[in-house]
């Protein structure tokens, strides 16, 4: 009896955890499709990560197919239909129907287009004699939803972060008469608007770039090595004019496709970011000129831009039509972001050098704890860069068309440079011939 009650102890122990352990990670394919007064949902989801849901099985474990269907009914109206809403016009749609519920195996490809998957969930079923672990499948669901018209505007929430500990939802969205839209998001997105309108859209990505601004540690410390010099708005407003027209243009080119798109080009600028950072450090701990500041925030302006246009890969999904909006409108959150940290920089340095440490003493402290972390930073990247093997383009029409946009964006920051200067130079050369003229007079 003792030994019964040891061999059913571990038993326990080992098989509950397994019965009961949440997917690492899990991927749902979903099209959504207005057509008239209704509103179809296909949904996929591996059956495995409905871990609580019971289904009639035989033999060995085999899902029976026969009498499924009622089990795979309540897992989709448990596990997927209260986790996802969708939206007519702001307003939320009422609780879906089931129309079809179907178990898949795990090679079926019929979820490659709308056509293709709804011709299977309208089909026939797996035969009931298919050897299939309940484990192993993959649920199928055809949901409907009553609407006004397919011409309304729908938005979509997706919480289904439930099912595994990283899951990854693609969707696609065919409007009547319109290209299909595709999304691909990782946990709950929170509202996404399926065909946002300008102001929507516009919302989104300047709430966006605030944010990335703030969570960014590396554009952080590149804006204190900028503030630190010079606390003064006249002295700024040139610097950070210049650093944020350079990262405006490359942002602007990297969404129109014109930066590079090979494996080493995001840790090239990762790395690059880090050196920015370290320069700017040393160079105010050596002495920095108002003069020549402006140009080179300008030169690292342009890299971090690329640095944006890293975290705007994932986000572009959700512009809609309105791509040049969205991009203005990333910028404006990210300005707006920036100029939140300058109020607040500014006068907490100018307490710190008055009351603390001497400015000039204090300027040194200050960088060198940025130099210490950037240069780590520089360091780590420089290693993960080393991973990549750099190989030369080859001398095709592609490259030689992409040389000259890039040509063309040269030729214009160039030009934006020198018009900057000449509007620069001329205050201080009325100046000059205003002082020379006094002391002729005299």
């Amino acid at each position: 009896m003792v030994a019964a009650l040891v061999a059913a102890l571990i038993v326990t122990s080992t098989a509950a955890p397994a019965a009961h352990t949440v997917p690492a990670d899990v991927t749902i394919h979903a099209f959504v499709r207005p057509e008239g007064r209704r509103l179809r949902l296909l949904v996929r989801a591996p059956l495995g990560a409905m871990l609580d849901a019971e289904h009639p099985t035989r033999g060995p474990g085999y899902l029976d197919l026969a009498r499924a269907d009622a089990s795979l009914r309540d897992a989709a109206m448990v596990w997927l239909a209260p986790d996802v809403a969708l939206f007519e016009d702001d307003v939320r749609l009422a609780d879906p129907r089931i129309v079809a519920a179907r178990v898949s195996l795990p090679s079926d490809a019929s979820f490659t287009s709308y056509e293709e998957a709804l011709a299977h969930l309208t089909g026939p079923p797996l035969p009931a004699d298919t050897n299939l672990y309940w484990n192993q499948g993959m649920l199928d669901v055809l949901f409907e939803y009553p609407i006004q018209s397919d011409r309304s505007r729908f938005s979509i929430r997706v919480g289904l972060a439930r099912l595994g500990l990283q899951v990854t939802t693609v969707l696609r969205f065919l409007p009547p008469g319109g290209a299909i839209r595709a999304f691909e998001f990782r946990g709950d997105p929170g509202l996404v608007r399926l065909d946002p309108r300008w102001h929507q859209a516009a919302f989104r990505f300047v709430e966006l770039g605030f944010f990335h601004i703030l969570d960014g540690t590396d554009h952080l410390l590149f804006l204190l090595c900028l503030v630190i010099p010079f606390r003064r708005v006249r002295s700024l407003v040139v610097v950070v004019t210049a650093f944020t027209v350079a990262h405006s243009m490359t942002l602007i080119a990297s969404a129109f496709d014109l930066a590079p798109d090979a494996l080493w080009f995001p840790p090239l600028v990762e790395a690059l970011i880090a050196l920015s950072i370290v320069y700017m450090a040393l160079e105010n701990i050596v002495g920095v000129k108002l003069q020549r500041r402006w140009v080179i925030a300008f030169a690292f302006g342009l890299v971090h831009g690329f640095g944006f246009s890293f975290a705007l890969r994932q986000t572009m999904q959700f512009a809609g039509s309105h791509l040049l909006t969205s991009l203005f409108s990333f910028n404006v959150g990210v300005e707006l972001g920036q100029l939140l940290v300058l109020v607040l920089l500014i006068p907490a340095l100018e307490i710190v050098f008055r009351f603390v440490v001497a400015e000039r003493m204090g300027t040194i402290i200050l960088s060198a704890f940025v130099v210490h972390t950037g240069w780590h930073w520089m360091v780590e990247r420089v290693d993960r860069l080393r991973q990549y093997r750099f190989e030369w383009p080859a001398l095709d029409a592609a490259l030689l068309a992409g040389a000259m946009r890039w040509l063309m964006l040269i030729v214009i920051v160039a030009g934006l440079a020198w018009l900057a200067f000449v509007v620069r130079r001329r205050p201080a050369a009325r100046r000059a011939e205003g002082e020379a003229a006094a002391v002729a007079e005299e």
